[in-house]
């Protein structure tokens, strides 16, 4: 059995760049154990003044697109220029089971074993929005570490995929060349966030079409966004490895030509934090207060038409707080 490590040993181990106490790190900060989670608080005190230093991309896509072929391919361009790369990967938790699959390290083979990436998958359990409940704490841990890039990899199912623009610099839309479904899939919420989109899947004899799509998408932008940063659209392969170096020359652009908007960007990110954490912490209590079992009978109740919805909130909300 492991000893315990202390705030001090998690702290000089990731200052080392020990990537064995960076993975524990990780481990501690995504603990619900509560003593696990007042170490996490202290631990990431401690690091708050060696963050801030990566730069955070967050990618998301439609199921089917290529998520992790693409993060591999960009992730090892990178790597060969000689720069460092953390990926957060967000696998779904199954709703049934509670289970998660994990299989993002088997699907970026290359890029696992390279000595200037570092890849964690973890479930995404019941958070909204493509990502784990604690890929914020993650991510400062790997900024700390210090990785160049930190790229968080979303779960991918649709409309929701929007917190994760809550808690990076740049939010990247990874789109299939069949623009009018995808369009359709993905409305306006996340069109209204995202700075860069990419057609993926750019080989083949398929050009046509990609440049349909990408006239598309580009038209759908142009009606959604009036003001600051355009996103453009671009294409790439990265089975053929086309694009990827236009890709990073874009997002090289961005962060020299959006630095400021950046600062207040990840100011505000720190208080919408604040909230998300306010609103998690009353839900645990909620929970633990009311005692699950009252709420199992709120819901057989309502099942059985005993209780209207509101009349259940009701007397759930008075049992936690009278």
């Amino acid at each position: 059995m492991r000893r315990p490590l202390t705030v001090d040993d998690y702290v000089e181990g990731i200052r080392q760049k020990d990537r064995t106490i960076l993975a524990r790190g990780i481990t501690l900060v995504e603990s619900s154990n509560p003593d696990h989670q007042r170490l996490a608080q202290e631990l990431l005190k401690a690091l708050l003044p060696e963050t801030g230093r990566s730069k955070r991309i967050g990618i998301s896509g439609t199921p089917g697109v290529g998520k992790s072929t693409f993060i591999e391919a960009f992730g090892k361009l990178l790597t060969s220029q000689g720069k460092t790369v953390a990926v957060l990967a967000v696998d779904p938790t199954s709703q049934v089971s509670g289970g998660s699959i994990l299989g993002d390290k088997t699907r970026m083979n290359e890029l696992a074993i390279d000595p200037n990436a570092f890849i964690r998958p973890s479930p995404s359990g019941d958070t909204l929005g493509g990502v784990a409940r604690r890929t914020r704490e993650s991510l400062y841990l790997c900024e700390a570490y210090g990785f160049d890039y930190v790229l968080v990899e979303t779960v991918g199912v649709g409309q929701s995929e929007t917190t994760v623009a809550q808690m990076v610099d740049l939010f990247v839309m990874l789109l299939q060349p069949g623009a009018g479904d995808d369009l359709q899939g993905i409305k306006r919420g996340i069109l209204e966030v995202v700075d860069l989109v990419v057609v993926t899947k750019d080989d083949g004899d398929q050009r046509m079409t990609i440049q349909k799509a990408k006239h598309d998408y580009q038209q759908a932008l142009q009606i959604l966004r009036h003001d600051g940063w355009m996103p453009p659209v671009l294409s790439c392969s990265a089975v053929t490895k086309s694009g990827l170096s236009e890709i990073q020359e874009t997002i090289e652009s961005y962060f020299q030509l959006q630095g400021s908007l950046i600062t207040k960007k990840r100011e505000l990110q720190g208080i919408d934090w604040m909230w998300q954490l306010i609103h998690d912490g009353l839900r645990d209590r909620f929970l633990q207060g009311v005692g699950e079992e009252f709420i199992r009978s709120s819901e057989r109740k309502i099942r059985d038409h005993k209780l209207t919805a509101p009349e259940a909130a009701e007397k759930l909300l008075k049992k936690f707080h009278p």
